[in-house]
């Protein structure tokens, strides 16, 4: 018969799960209250409900102005953060949570996600997860500290808001437990599995009953053709893997080379936005962290010329925003790029062996998207259920498997880091894991 637990170890059981709870909800008030003031930024600079819709009803000038402006005041706003402190992303939540040497700043949080706001309000091309996932961190780290929490678990208490936080910006608990597991720790450890998942399904069902429930992208129905079909999908792996690759490689070209013309801040975040504003002028799409020209590409409504533009032209607008210096997330624009690479893929396939013979434009889009993801972060099965829970068809899952795990396993010989990796390594910080454990590099 199991002992009684003494009762301060049960006061203290209880302290930990209010301190999880609390995360959980702060994660998912910041992600709702950051969607809120960036729709209402929308209507009232353009009475539009997206950055998208908001960029095509201004004028030329507008278009080409505004990101520029934008630009300004964020890095305005990140030379403030670069002057006070230590710049902080989520290379920063990974070290914390591995090595818990690390204090994160609720100050430092608050000030890049200003910047961010300031960026993506005024149509840069970023992603919005970015801010998400480093103030459920952060605040994790604050709770830990408020409660007096134990070093270990508050290590396990970051992890969770990193987790909520992911799970707040895409309604996917599922890929956000895989996002702490296979990205930010390394490893399964039961103490962070665990907090992980309770912060995600309270993140996400608040999430939810404040913005809606469902798949972001909608519901999907997805249809293999043939079991030959796989082959395509392992093809479509591999493409996801060169385009994911080519994305990081301008990512670190575009740092070098505003670094090099020796702008200094914020005038080299203005010359990004700028950049940006310039190729607005005629795409407008480009603006903001790629959701809406996504949908509409899942929805079959762009034609192939514009996705192939799309392709181009979101890649160069998000390497001038991130690389000048505007703080945000290039997440969900490399689900864009994978979207736009897979649905080009399958265009191709229907022309030499004819529409009847492959499945659909979305299906293939949906398989990029997991593929160049996964080659990305180097987390394939957390990028295979991310897009398995924005689709919503299980049918979809032996592709995404397939895809993901090849497109991780070439990526990772075309580079060796990861996006977050080679963040970490910048920093002289690099581990690897193997079936005997984590192994620092540097």
């Amino acid at each position: 018969m199991t002992e009684q637990p003494p009762v301060s170890r049960l006061r203290a059981e209880l302290w930990y799960g209010l301190a999880i709870l609390v995360v959980a909800l702060g994660a998912a008030g910041f992600a709702i209250g950051f969607r809120w003031l960036l729709l209402m930024s929308f209507k009232h600079t353009a009475g539009a409900t997206n950055v998208v819709e908001m960029m095509t009803a201004l004028p030329w000038w507008g278009r080409l102005m505004l990101p520029a402006v934008g630009g300004l005041l964020a890095g305005g706003v990140a030379l403030l953060v670069s002057k006070a402190t230590q710049s902080q992303g989520v290379g920063d939540v990974m070290e914390a949570v591995v090595y818990g040497k690390v204090r994160l700043s609720m100050s430092t949080t608050l000030l890049k996600s200003l910047a961010s706001f300031l960026a993506i309000a005024s149509g840069g091309s970023l992603g919005r997860e970015g801010p998400l996932i480093q103030f459920g961190g952060s605040i994790g780290s604050l709770v830990a500290a408020a409660f007096r929490i134990d070093a270990s678990r508050a290590r396990a208490l970051m992890a969770a808001g990193t987790a909520a936080g992911f799970a707040a910006a895409y309604n996917t608990p599922l890929a956000a437990v895989l996002f702490v597991l296979e990205i930010v720790t390394g490893l399964v450890a039961l103490e962070a599995l665990l907090t992980s998942v309770i912060a995600t399904v309270i993140a996400a069902s608040v999430t939810r009953a404040v913005i809606g429930g469902g798949p972001i992208y909608h519901q999907r129905v997805f249809t293999l053709i043939s079991s030959s079909e796989l082959i395509a999908y392992a093809v479509l792996g591999v493409l996801g893997a060169f385009v994911a690759q080519a994305f990081m490689r301008l990512l670190a070209l575009g740092e070098r080379g505003f670094k090099q013309t020796r702008i200094p801040q914020p005038w080299r975040a203005a010359t990004g936005g700028l950049a940006v504003g310039a190729m607005a002028v005629a795409l407008p799409q480009i603006a903001g962290n790629g959701y809406e020209p996504l949908n509409a590409m899942l929805n079959g409504a762009v034609p192939v010329t514009l996705v192939l533009w799309l392709l181009i032209a979101k890649a160069v607008a998000t390497t001038a925003s991130v690389s000048s210096g505007s703080p945000g997330g290039v997440f969900t624009p490399t689900l864009l790029l994978g979207a736009a690479t897979g649905m080009l893929f399958q265009w191709v396939l229907a022309f030499v062996l004819g529409s009847n013979a492959v499945g659909s434009p979305g299906a293939y889009a949906l398989v990029g998207m997991a593929a160049a993801t996964a080659a990305m972060t180097h987390a394939p099965m957390m990028a295979a259920v991310l897009v398995f829970e924005l689709s919503g068809d299980y049918a979809i899952v032996m592709p995404l498997m397939l895809a993901t795990a090849i497109a991780t396993w070439l990526s990772r010989l075309l580079g060796a880091d990861s996006l977050y990796g080679a963040e970490l390594r910048r920093r002289g910080i690099a581990w690897e894991v193997t079936l005997e454990g984590r192994r620092r590099l540097t």
